[in-house]
């Protein structure tokens, strides 16, 4: 008789086949704009017949990103974006039939990759104020919990902890003995990164990707921190040359090019601000939290009807979210330079009268 896993065979996934091409992108927390043009052209102008036709080599970049993190090359797993780190630390890190604690809302594949695995996802909710109650969400961790998933920022939240939140999920990990995985994939839009718990205590891994305001979601490239015996458990689940050399081409080039990531975080972070200063002017009501996103609630028009008639006549895209505290139905929108946020606003404008 064949076989077939049937977790997988029943496990409900989105594959978005459709061209994003020639539209501006506010709906999936990529940098609409992305790197400037000319950085492009002198980074590619690196590239030979032999780096393409070469596997790509990891020792270089990671020594690079090493130094510029400051942590040794054995606390860096490169993965092909963040997701792939957070896939196999929950491989590596629950046990089938076992408990994930996470938060609801939250990033989506952690559930996808539980019930891949055979794992059960368990939640602590928002409140009805869109606030997570810490306590709570701490009493939730027990013996019968093998991994815990914090996304700091989160997404699509936006709120984060504090150190002290922090030093009491640790040690209620410690207590219980449950991994605990900090998602960090919007760190830079908040800068108050988690890694030293990931260095100093076993048990404990940290996820980055270079997605986000490093503009490379095309390019695939993440890494998982960790203490030595934590990463090489999780190099061990990685596919040969599981990373991409462009990837790591472009952050290298990033990380050495002078100025350039503030620059970017800047820009990034300067559009925010004028988006929320300028529809709040307008009379729109924003929730902005951390992150690069933001909820807007539509004044005139549905939600759903604005983000359809923004990708049928304005060739932008956004989302819809529903029923968020106090607001209900908004509009979900990714955040990038301000002359790019200066289009969305007049688009809005157009559309929500």
């Amino acid at each position: 008789m064949y076989y077939i896993n049937e977790e997988i065979k029943d496990l409900y996934r989105i594959f978005d086949q459709n061209s994003r091409d020639g539209y501006i992108r506010m709906d999936l927390n990529e940098n609409p704009v992305g790197l400037p043009q000319e950085f492009i052209d002198e980074v590619l102008s690196e590239v030979t017949p032999e780096f393409v036709a070469k596997y790509p080599e990891q020792l270089e970049f990671t020594t690079k990103l090493a130094k510029f993190i400051g942590v040794e090359v054995e606390n860096i797993c490169l993965v092909n974006g963040s997701a792939e780190g957070i896939r196999y630390i929950i491989q590596a890190y629950s046990r089938p039939g076992g408990k994930v604690l996470s938060v609801t809302p939250s990033y989506a594949m952690y559930d996808v990759y539980c019930e891949m695995y055979g794992r059960k996802s368990v939640h602590v909710d928002y409140d009805e104020n869109l606030k997570m109650d810490v306590d709570k969400f701490i009493d939730a961790i027990n013996d019968d919990i093998d991994l815990v998933i914090v996304l700091n920022p989160n997404n699509p939240v936006g709120d984060v902890y504090s150190y002290e939140e922090m030093d009491r999920i640790v040690e209620a990990c410690k207590k219980h003995e449950c991994t605990l995985l900090i998602d960090e994939a919007y760190f830079y839009f908040y800068p108050n990164s988690f890694i030293k718990y990931a260095m100093e205590n076993d048990h404990v891994l940290l996820t980055r990707t270079f997605s986000k305001v490093f503009s490379l979601a095309g390019a695939r490239l993440g890494y998982v921190v960790g203490r030595a015996p934590e990463i090489e458990l999780v190099q061990k689940l990685c596919t040969p040359h599981n990373v991409n050399a462009f990837g790591m081409l472009f952050a290298e080039a990033i990380i050495e090019k002078e100025g350039m990531l503030d620059k970017l975080v800047e820009k990034q972070l300067n559009g925010k601000q004028h988006l929320i200063d300028t529809l709040e002017q307008k009379g729109y009501t924003v929730n902005a939290d951390e992150g690069n996103f933001i909820f807007i609630k539509p004044k005139n028009r549905d939600a759903s009807e604005i983000v359809d008639l923004m990708k049928k006549d304005k060739k932008i895209l956004i989302k819809v979210y529903r029923e968020v505290p106090n607001l209900g139905d908004c509009l979900r929108v990714s955040i990038g330079e301000a002359e790019v946020m200066d289009i969305f606003i007049e688009a809005l404008e157009d559309i929500d009268k």
